[in-house]
C-alpha cells in the first residue's frame, strides 16, 4: 500500500487522547497513522482503527522497534506484540526507531531480523529512524537500499537535516519528517507567518506545505480536532518558490530530539 504523504503521529498521546486524536483523525480523512512500542499507545491506536469502521486495507499503519527490541531473536517477538496490541495481522511499515545505543546490537542483525519479519509478512515494508548517514549506510549494506522504504527523523525549517536529505535521496530511500512544526515553534515565526497571511493560509499549514514540496512524509500530531482537519488543508497549498527559499532560510541546526543514547549526528 503506498504511504499517504500527511500522517497522524501519535508521539506523547496516551490513553482517551490517543484514541480520540486517531478517532478524530480517520474520521477527518487520515489515512497514515504512526506510533511506535515505546510511546505507550499502541493498544489506544488499535482501540481507535477497531472501531473506526475504515476497512484495514484503506490505512497505513506505521510502528517502530524499540532499542530493546533490536536483537535478532527478540525483535519478531517483539513486533507480533505490537500487532497484538493494534489488533492488526500486519503492519504496512515497521522502523527501527532509533540505532543500538552504543552500537550494542549491530544495525546488521536488527535490519536483517526486519527483513525476516517482512518476509514473514508481518509488515509490508521496513524502514530505520534516527539514523544519520553512516549508519543510513550500514543498514543499506545489509538489507540493500530498495528494502528500506523510509528514514524517519526530526525535521522542520529549524533543522532541516540536509546531509541526511541528501545522501537518503541518493540512495533511493524517503525521509519521513517527524515534529515538522517544531513543537509548535513555527506557528510563530515572522517569516512563516508572513506567508501565511498572505496565501489565506495558517503557520502549520504553509509549513507542512513547505516539507511535503520537498518530497517528504509528515506526520504532525494534535489532541484537537480542529487542528488535525487543518492540517489535511495543507495538501493543497502549492508554495511560490520563493516562498520556499523563505523557509530554506530559517535552518539554524534547531535540534529538539537528542537523547543520551542518541547516535553522532551529522552537521547540516
Amino acid at each position: 500500500m503506498h504511504m499517504p504523504q500527511l500522517g497522524l503521529g501519535t508521539f506523547r498521546l496516551q490513553g482517551p487522547q490517543a484514541i480520540d486524536s486517531v478517532r478524530n483523525g480517520l474520521e477527518l480523512g487520515y489515512r497514515h497513522i504512526d506510533t511506535a512500542q515505546i510511546y505507550g499507545n499502541e493498544e489506544e491506536v488499535g482501540s481507535a482503527l477497531a472501531v473506526s469502521g475504515v476497512p484495514r486495507d484503506e490505512v497505513f499503519v506505521t510502528t517502530k522497534i524499540w532499542t530493546a527490541n533490536l536483537k535478532g531473536e527478540v525483535l519478531i517477538p517483539s513486533l507480533k506484540e505490537s500487532l497484538r496490541k493494534l489488533r492488526l495481522d500486519r503492519l504496512d511499515l515497521t522502523l527501527v526507531h532509533w540505532p543500538s545505543p552504543g552500537k550494542e546490537v549491530p544495525v546488521r542483525e536488527s535490519m536483517q531480523a526486519l527483513l525476516a519479519a517482512r518476509d514473514l509478512g508481518l509488515t509490508g515494508a521496513i524502514g530505520i529512524s534516527n539514523f544519520p548517514v553512516a549508519l543510513m549506510r550500514e543498514a543499506v549494506d545489509a538489507v540493500g537500499a530498495a528494502n528500506i522504504a523510509t528514514n524517519q527523523v526530526e525535521l522542520h525549517p529549524y533543522l532541516q537535516n540536509r546531509s541526511v536529505a541528501a545522501a537518503a535521496r541518493a540512495l533511493g530511500i524517503g525521509i519521513t519528517a517527524y515534529m515538522p512544526l517544531a513543537y509548535g515553534k513555527v506557528l510563530d515565526d515572522a517569516a512563516v507567518k508572513a506567508i501565511a497571511a498572505r496565501i489565506g493560509a495558517t503557520a502549520a499549514q504553509v509549513t507542512l506545505a513547505w516539507l511535503m514540496a520537498k518530497g517528504y512524509t509528515v506526520i504532525p500530531s494534535s489532541t484537537r480536532r480542529a487542528n488535525l482537519e487543518s492540517n489535511l488543508g495543507s495538501t493543497g497549498i502549492t508554495l511560490a518558490l520563493e516562498d520556499i527559499a523563505a523557509i530554506d532560510a530559517l535552518d539554524r541546526g534547531g535540534r529538539l530530539v537528542s537523547p543520551e543514547f542518541a547516535p553522532e549526528w551529522d552537521a547540516g
